[in-house]
């Protein structure tokens, strides 16, 4: 049994120092009058999430926050893993794994922590109350760069499942965001006899290439497949690149935290707090992880398709702002799908944008769940 480790965030101050030298030098690119986002992410907004970077951001206040809950590290399959394990006061709670996306770290689901783990303490029923166990991707932040190939959404999750039994958990649920969605559901693929469920916030699923199945579409339907291609067309450069070249762009990100700043406003575009967005991109440029967590990607594309179904109970909470799966295709991937609640508020982040919704919708998953 590998060793687990307490963990704080302690950054160098000279590594601080070393990021505003770097902000105060540094050269924004032109762009077309009036160009709008038509190109790609604005100088106007990078500018303006560089000037609250150098004049209002305070990185010591998110590290406090962050270590204000118990962290550790642990190694398994040679991986570094970080995680917080926040236990809650309830004898009876129940274990939940948090897991979280590209380009985002564990600071998305600060705000969710104390109402799960908690929720006697905001006004909420004890029932639903969770021992949280939230990790850092191999690979992204302070789980440190990957150093072998192969760090795919289906080793994490066997990653994953190693943890518990670390932790000591025989059965315990699972909620993901963005790449969390498909390290939740691999999980349950994997170890369906110790996973209650799984919540996702997104089920990436479509067509399967098979004659006839996209034939007698509903109105409703069609429009999600035609926003999904729209999105394909317009909005999954950074997926496209990552999945084939990831190297090839880390050695600018790696080197320019204003580049590395404005690649990520792929996704962090919109009604999104600017603390929250930077507290992301400085985790990813403190702990050197830019490259390796861009290559999940990659790694993605090198592992086979799932084998088979998930059969774990399977709850989606759709937020506005992402994209709409089609209810058919998503039964043919999940066989047990039990919960498919669409919200009319933002939005890919939700445990940062709408946490109070995703709260809910979690604890209420769970609740109607059997223990078996």
């Amino acid at each position: 049994m590998q060793t687990i480790s307490p963990f704080r965030i302690d950054v160098p101050q000279r590594e601080l120092d070393d990021l505003r030298q770097r902000l105060d030098r540094a050269r924004f690119t032109e762009e077309l009058p009036d160009s709008g986002w038509d190109y790609g992410v604005p100088v106007a907004y990078v500018r303006e999430l560089v000037a609250h970077w150098r004049t209002a951001y305070d990185w010591r206040a998110w590290e406090a926050r962050l270590n204000a809950y118990p962290q550790f590290t642990t190694t398994i399959d040679g991986q570094r893993i970080h995680f917080l394990h926040v236990r809650s006061p309830e004898p009876d709670a129940r274990p939940l794994i948090l897991t979280h996306g590209w380009p985002g770290s564990v600071a998305e689901f600060l705000d969710v922590i104390g109402p799960l783990t908690d929720p006697r303490a905001h006004d909420g029923d004890p029932s639903t109350a969770f021992h949280l166990i939230v990790p850092s991707l191999p690979g992204f932040g302070f789980s440190g760069p990957t150093t072998e190939r192969g760090w795919g959404p289906r080793r994490i999750a066997a990653a994953w499942a190693q943890l518990m039994t670390q932790l000591g958990y025989e059965r315990y649920c699972l909620a993901g965001n963005d790449w969390g969605t498909f390290v939740s559901l691999d999980l349950g693929r994997i170890a369906p006899e110790r996973v209650v469920g799984v919540h996702v916030t997104q089920i990436f699923t479509g067509p399967a290439g098979e004659p006839g199945e996209l034939d007698n579409l509903t109105h409703d339907e069609q429009a999600a497949l035609d926003n999904e291609r729209q999105f394909e067309q317009t909005m999954s450069a950074y997926g496209v690149l990552q999945t084939q070249q990831p190297q090839s762009l880390a050695h600018a990100l790696a080197d320019s935290p204003v580049g590395l700043l404005g690649w990520h406003c792929l996704i962090y575009r919109g009604r999104l707090d600017p603390d929250f967005i930077l507290t992301n991109v400085m985790i990813h440029w403190l702990t050197g992880t830019v490259a390796s967590a861009m290559r999940i990607y990659y790694e993605f594309a090198q592992q086979d398709g799932p084998a088979a179904p998930t059969t774990v109970p399977v709850a989606l909470a759709q937020f506005s702002e992402d994209t709409m799966p089609i209810r058919r295709f998503v039964h043919r991937d999940h066989k047990n799908l039990v919960s498919w609640n669409v919200f009319d508020r933002p939005g890919h982040f939700a445990a940062t944008q709408s946490p109070d919704l995703l709260i809910a919708d979690i604890q209420n998953f769970f609740k109607h769940l059997p223990e078996r």
